[in-house]
């Protein structure tokens, strides 16, 4: 390591240069990246719901439909309308049921069914347009944004293609704030945190390299959610800033201990042998607590719901790209800007904890038995919060999408349509029986196919081609099934459960697909993959803390310490009536443990260092606290200001649900490993010595007091 840190310090001038020239093709890179606004896809694809939405895509070319309720145009208003939407580009059709029912059918004698979508309340009629493309396709996106600027006055769209349109337009709003909060806020923590003035600008300029690098190389991945897009430059600068914090505490501290060299440029000599020395000691100092936090995030990849492992990739990748740049890019800028970073200097504003360490080492006891009487809650409050898995439910209701969704559940009864497809070889006769079973369960407002009309209240000649061909496709007929309740919700799920019960008693190869199904399988397999990923995410960062102390007790301290911290994170919401996005139930403890078991990390290995000093238990924790608090409350502040901006600036509910969940538990984690761990490592540091090869040498026992002078302050310890 030490020849590459020379090589990194001697020719930092074309370390930067490369480091540049790399950012021209990562950045055309992160343009390339497709962005996938719509979250049910990540659903496993093997599910019946999702061979459906397949099928509704290929084969019917219903799977991009919006829906547009038209309330009181006249007549020839509404025609020329229907022209300038159906010429928008990626526009397939544009169907006006109004216009397709036959004249010759006199008034009254359609079905109720039928004629509710024809004669809306609210003198409304209904248009529905087919996409070319996906719902979350760019062109499917384009050509809702062009059919919003022909609507007239009084013409509401809605359906899933639009609010994917709405969301994509709302995250590209906010997206410059979310980055410009993050940076604001963190540059302030910085500025308290570090002697330079300059030093913050300089971190900021480092942690660009490889945030760009990041995005850059999603590109190979095809495309991320926007869930990954909004929140992995923020997660990105707030995990890996205290890689930078530690190298710049580490290069300050080899300088201060080293006399100026002789030559020409004393100083220069002596600023490039301490940052030699620094890269070496920061590497071996990061590569545990980075290990740790890239687990963590892999982790994510157990999940079925795919969106865990395209946020899972992108952060492991994130934090790789941030250790590398701090070991490259970050000690060349501060080489070539040592002068000026010397010139601007002040007093930090963020304090070692001396004085709080003493009592914490004292009243460890006491402590600890407070804070398991305060914790017995948190457990029950956790299970007890309520989670929501209707996504429309965490964007602002007044989005173009959600207003039309609405209106078409109040002119035409459309709440959470489902599609069911059955065998086309199926008799007439049974489909009509299947569609009045259906039409008998709770929650069923209609069921509308065409063979439940033919041959009794309408002849088929009467329905138009288009119509027919619409319903029948892909060796498929196609049900239409209109439900009362809310997607996500225990009715809403109960009533799919029984219609597919029905549908496969006649077909047993028949899907049910839509929104309501959809849901209903994420409600299943986000289930299952919460459970999952909690295993695996602590499962590794045991092992990896495990092998780094040769220890079995060791890692179950530690991440007993941030589990409680999480448990009271995810257990709050509950004292404060909060629903939480069913999202955030599953990734906010791998990321809360990923990010924050390096400040346990931290704190352990300085406490061992203190005992290998010849201090007691109680000596070494104190020392440990003092000496380890300025870089943790420095860390954990950066990464409670680079998510908290987001929570207060986003007007999309999910996203301020994770920001404030992850800006939380910094600080909860932050205030754990401060006031808890330290009584933790007194009280079991007997039995942590049975159980780790070399905690204690041969021979080794404690100095008397009047011996043991004081350590320099280690930030990596």
């Amino acid at each position: 390591m030490e020849t590459i840190a020379r090589f990194i310090v001697k020719h930092r001038a074309a370390v930067l240069i490369l480091a540049s020239l790399l950012l021209i093709p990562a950045a055309l890179g992160a343009v390339m990246t497709g962005i996938n606004y719509d979250v049910l896809t990540y659903l496993p694809p093997e599910l019946d719901s999702m061979l459906g939405e397949r099928s509704l895509d290929e084969d019917f070319g219903l799977a991009a439909t919006g829906m547009i309720s038209v309330e009181g145009l006249p007549y020839d208003e509404v025609l020329p309308m229907k022209a300038e939407i159906a010429a928008v580009p990626g526009v397939r059709e544009v169907l006006w049921l109004n216009e397709l029912i036959d004249p010759a059918v006199p008034p009254g004698i359609l079905p109720d069914e039928l004629d509710s979508l024809v004669h809306g309340a609210n003198d409304a009629s209904l248009m529905v347009v087919r996409f070319e493309g996906a719902a979350a396709s760019q062109t499917t996106m384009q050509a809702v944004a062009g059919i919003k600027q022909v609507l007239r006055e009084g013409c509401f769209f809605g359906g899933m293609a639009v609010i994917l349109q709405d969301t994509k337009a709302l995250v590209d709003d906010e997206m410059p704030l979310y980055i410009a909060c993050a940076v604001g806020a963190c540059l302030v923590v910085l500025f308290l945190a570090l002697q330079s003035s300059l030093a913050p600008l300089v971190f900021m300029l480092g942690i660009l390299y490889p945030i760009v690098y990041n995005f850059g190389t999603n590109y190979f991945l095809g495309e991320i959610s926007y869930i990954t897009q909004a929140l992995a430059a923020v997660l990105q600068l707030g995990v890996t800033m205290d890689f930078s914090i530690f190298l710049l505490h580490r290069y300050e501290e080899e300088r201060a201990a080293r006399p100026a060299a002789p030559g020409p440029d004393p100083d220069k000599t002596r600023d490039e042998e301490a940052m030699v020395t620094a890269i070496c000691r920061t590497f071996s100092s990061i590569s545990a607590s980075s290990l740790t936090t890239i687990a963590g995030f892999l982790a994510l990849c157990a999940m079925r719901l795919t969106l865990g492992r395209d946020i899972g990739l992108v952060m492991a990748k994130g934090v790789l790209f941030g250790v590398l740049s701090t070991l490259t890019v970050l000690p060349a800028l501060i080489l070539c800007l040592r002068k000026p970073l010397d010139r601007h200097r002040h007093r930090t504003f963020i304090p070692k904890l001396a004085r709080t360490s003493h009592g914490v080492a004292r009243r460890y006891g006491a402590i600890l038995l407070i804070f398991v009487l305060l914790f017995i809650p948190f457990p029950l409050a956790q299970r007890a919060t309520g989670v929501y898995y209707t996504l429309f439910d965490s964007l602002p209701q007044d989005l173009t999408g959600i207003v039309g969704t609405d209106k078409l559940g109040e002119d035409f009864g459309i709440a959470t349509p489902e599609f069911a497809l059955v065998d086309e070889n199926l008799p007439a006769a049974e489909i009509r029986a299947l569609c009045q079973r259906i039409e008998q369960l709770d929650g069923v407002s209609g069921v509308m196919a065409l063979e439940k009309y033919l041959g009794s209240a309408i002849p088929e000649t009467a329905i138009p081609q288009d119509v027919r061909d619409l319903l029948h496709a892909g060796g498929y007929r196609l049900l239409l099934i209109t439900g009362r309740y809310e997607a996500g919700t225990d009715e809403c799920n109960r009533q799919v459960d029984e219609t597919i019960q029905l549908l496969k008693q006649t077909d047993p190869g028949a899907l049910l697909t839509g929104e309501a199904p959809l849901t209903k399988d994420l409600i299943e397999v986000a289930d299952v993959d919460f459970a999952h990923v909690n295993v695996w995410s602590i499962a590794a960062v045991f092992v990896i803390i495990a092998i780094s102390f040769k220890s079995l007790s060791i890692p179950l301290l530690l991440v007993a310490a941030i589990e409680a911290a999480i448990t009271v994170n995810m257990g709050i919401p509950y004292f404060g009536g909060t629903t939480l996005p069913f999202i955030a139930s599953i990734v906010i403890g791998t990321i809360q443990l990923g990010a924050t078991v390096d400040y346990a990390i931290l704190m352990t290995t300085r406490f061992h260092e203190e005992l290998l000093a010849g201090r007691t238990r109680r000596e070494a924790a104190q020392q440990a606290l003092e000496h380890c608090s300025e870089s943790i409350l420095t860390s954990g502040l950066t990464f409670f200001a680079a998510t908290v901006g987001v929570y207060l600036v986003s007007r999309m509910e999910l996203l301020k649900s994770l920001c404030l969940l992850i800006s939380r538990g910094a600080l909860i984690s932050m205030f754990v490993i401060l006031f808890i761990l330290p009584c933790l490592l007194i009280l079991c540091e007997p039995v942590v010595a049975k159980t780790t090869l070399g905690w204690r040498p041969r021979g080794h026992k404690p100095q008397q007091a009047a011996q043991r002078p004081a350590r320099p302050a280690q930030e990596n310890a």
